[in-house]
């Protein structure tokens, strides 16, 4: 009986290793397409802020950061009942340096006096283990489970970093063509799995838990941008 079951165990582990690879070597050319679209417009957005000095995101803070997650173009529209959601990647420190990156997903509702329709950007910085954490459950509520405040920006803001180091998570976003620090709640980020499972044949969950990872070299260059634009910016490794 416990050899039959070992020999399951075995055919399992192996068929999870091979799909693995297979989704890794041979993806699906439309799920290749669109992630590589998500992973450059979340490093095109990364290399904006970081590219002028009122709205850079301090030094200081990036090297302390154990993950940063990219939302391009969040889409908020309320009426009375309100909503948010967007796509984008997250992507963590590991043994060789920034991770390639995993797939998310954002939504959330708010409730209230309110009507219009927006597009933001968002980029969030996992500060600590506490975060990172509850980044590595299925889901995590910003501004619920998981604190979020405002990060600082620009050239007056590394005089001030000292207030921030205790934070889960410090949000940015960009609205009319300038990058603030704003306050995030009531959405919920969690992992794409759909487009995780078809590129890297992996649930995010068990990717963000790696923390051994590759050279910026060995990721797939299609998804290289992101990873290296943070390496340039911050090398600390785990």
């Amino acid at each position: 009986m416990k050899s039959k079951l070992l020999s399951i165990l075995t055919l399992t582990i192996t068929l999870t290793f091979t799909a693995s690879a297979n989704a890794q070597a041979n993806p699906d050319p439309k799920a290749l397409a669109t992630a590589k679209d998500r992973a450059e417009n979340a490093a095109a957005i990364f290399n904006d802020m970081m590219s002028k000095p009122d709205s850079e995101i301090p030094k200081y803070l990036l090297d302390r950061a154990e993950a940063v997650i990219v939302i391009p173009g969040t889409y908020r529209a309320a009426f009375a009942l309100g909503g948010r959601a967007g796509k984008g990647v997250a992507v963590h420190r590991t043994n060789e340096g920034w991770s390639e990156p995993v797939f998310v997903k954002l939504a959330g509702l708010s409730f209230g006096v309110q009507i219009g329709a927006s597009k933001t950007d968002l980029i969030l910085l996992v500060m600590n283990e506490i975060g990172l954490q509850k980044l590595l459950r299925d889901e995590i509520e910003i501004g619920g489970e998981l604190g979020a405040i405002a990060g600082p920006i620009g050239r007056e803001a590394a005089a001030s970093t000292n207030l921030f180091l205790d934070a889960e998570i410090l949000s940015y976003s960009k609205a009319k063509g300038l990058y603030i620090g704003a306050a995030i709640k009531g959405a919920k980020i969690y992992p794409d799995d759909s487009l995780n499972q078809k590129i890297y044949g992996k649930r995010g969950r068990f990717m963000i838990t790696d923390k051994v990872g590759k050279p910026v070299s060995e990721i797939r260059e299609e998804f290289r941008t992101l990873p290296a634009a943070l390496e340039f910016r911050s090398s600390r490794k785990r």
